[in-house]
């Protein structure tokens, strides 16, 4: 009983009963009880031997898995000290995940929403990470302010005309003044705003080994999906793929969406070939 109550729970809680959501959340009540971990809720986790703050308990389950059980982000660096771009830091997983990888990584993120920024600082600073830099800007195509859409959890993007409520205002900076010189791993994960961003520095990414892009299709927008290809073809890389997230199993029929996004891409690119395909 006690497990058909909480399967109701989260099922009623996934948008739009998203089996790819749902999915990972199970997944999460094999280690932790969701009951204890209300969704956009300010909480404490032990995590790894430390205790955390996460901002929403669905969004942590599903970081948790993609980082640390399949290990999205792992790569293969030619030094003991990488440099790592982060694009859209959220609350740290992704920098705990690479200095567990690569102890002396260099490490610049970015995380606009202050909210989630100072929840990023404390998480870090509780981990006692050095060379780890945070700036609470988001990237863009140029410098300035824009309308953040702060969805509370890991959905943060900048705001559409759509969006009416939960507007908050940011700092932009553009990606390609930090891509001056090489870079190891650059991680891009902006809610809708990659392929401008990709598009305002295509002409440095010679200087980027590997690359993680995740991709946002919304339902109301043109898709860029063939953009974002194109550069990183032309940019020298090699690519594989991976859907995740909103999944429709009969496109032609019904197509699945949530939050305005009708498909969601992990974007894997590389160009060191041989060793990709050992």
């Amino acid at each position: 009983m006690y497990f058909l109550l909480l399967l109701k729970k989260i099922w009623n809680n996934s948008p739009r009963h998203n089996f790819g959501i749902l999915f990972g959340k199970l997944r999460f009540v094999t280690s932790h009880s969701l009951l204890n971990f209300p969704r956009y809720t300010l909480s404490d986790v032990s995590f790894l031997g430390h205790t955390i703050k996460i901002v929403d308990s669905a969004s942590f389950a599903s970081m948790k898995r993609e980082l640390f059980d399949h290990e999205i982000y792992k790569f293969i660096a030619d030094k003991k000290d990488p440099y790592i771009v982060d694009c859209g830091a959220n609350i740290g997983l992704s920098i705990i995940y690479f200095k567990r990888l690569y102890p002396d990584a260099k490490i610049i993120a970015f995380e606009p929403d202050k909210n989630i920024f100072n929840v990023l600082r404390d998480n870090i600073t509780i981990f006692g990470f050095s060379d780890v830099t945070l700036l609470d800007k988001g990237v863009w195509n140029k410098e300035g302010v824009l309308q953040f859409y702060a969805e509370g959890a890991d959905g943060g993007r900048i705001a559409t005309n759509d969006d009416t409520s939960n507007l908050i205002k940011i700092k932009t900076t553009r990606l390609r003044e930090y891509l001056q010189h090489p870079v190891d791993f650059l991680k891009i994960d902006i809610e809708g705003a990659e392929t401008e961003v990709l598009g305002d520095c295509c002409d440095l990414l010679d200087h980027v080994k590997n690359i993680f892009v995740e991709y946002h299709s919304f339902n109301k927008k043109q898709q860029t999906l063939d953009r974002i290809l194109k550069i990183l073809t032309d940019a020298g890389f090699r690519y594989y793929i991976q859907s995740l997230g909103v999944v429709s199993r009969s496109p032609l029929w019904k197509r699945e969406s949530s939050g305005g996004i009708d498909m969601q891409l992990n974007i894997f690119a590389y160009k060191n070939y041989d060793q990709a395909a050992s």
